[in-house]
């Protein structure tokens, strides 16, 4: 078997910076390092971040995803569409175990991921159950009782909202994470669907946004959407 390719640590200041942008407890900071200390072991040998990420993974990955919590602050029941390596899905469960009915549904199609995020939820004792599936079938495997949907680095805007419509009509908040270019993927989106989008600028920088949807309708009621299927 060949030797494991070293990969780069994240900083303690990208850690300190990470955490001076969005503070967490002690509880959730030691949760937190169990589960990075565990993501670098996995991504030696299974890609689930960017390589070129790692020394800035506390704020590129970790703030990234705590900044959500502000945005549905009473939420207990999240689900996260393709959690890959656990952005945001793992570190909402982190930082949100020591409150009462948490639970965070990961949602992974992809065998080996998904056998880290079992083991991310073990070593960290957070509130989360995995789901081997793809996404299209998340809907009948999480239940309809569900405060917030999230995706990160999953699919263009048009798709998420397809994917998180059957939870919205229920009630949900959507908090999708995207990049630059959300100007366009909005533009996109609304071919397909009625929304009234809240876009958030993200504390990390980098140029992400948030883009909030409490209501989502389509355009077309009788047509195929691209969120029909994954």
């Amino acid at each position: 078997m060949g030797k494991a390719e070293s990969v780069d640590l994240p900083s303690a200041r990208d850690k300190a910076a990470a955490l001076a942008l969005t503070p967490v407890s002690p509880e959730t900071e030691a949760r937190l390092d169990r589960y990075i200390d565990l993501l670098v072991t996995w991504q030696a040998k299974t890609n689930l971040v960017a390589p070129s990420t790692l020394p800035h993974l506390w704020t590129r990955h970790v703030s990234d995803s705590l900044q959500l919590l502000d945005l549905a602050p009473t939420a207990k029941v999240w689900v996260d569409l393709g959690s890959g390596g656990g952005f945001p899905g793992v570190v909402l469960a982190s930082a949100l175990a020591d409150t009462p009915g948490v639970v965070v549904h990961l949602v992974e199609r992809n065998a080996k991921k998904a056998a880290f995020l079992r083991e991310a939820i073990r070593i960290t004792s957070s509130p989360a159950i995995v789901h081997l599936a793809g996404i299209g079938d998340s809907v009948d495997r999480v239940g309809s009782r569900v405060d917030c949907v999230t995706a990160r680095a999953l699919a263009p805007l048009h798709q998420l909202v397809g994917f998180a419509e059957p939870w919205v009509k229920a009630g949900a908040k959507a908090l999708f994470l995207k990049g630059q270019d959300v100007e366009a993927e909005l533009t996109e989106a609304t071919k397909y669907w009625n929304i009234e989008p809240r876009l958030h600028s993200s504390r990390t920088g980098g140029h992400g946004w948030i883009v909030e949807l409490d209501r989502i309708e389509r355009r077309n009621p009788s047509a195929i959407t691209y969120g029909d299927r994954a």
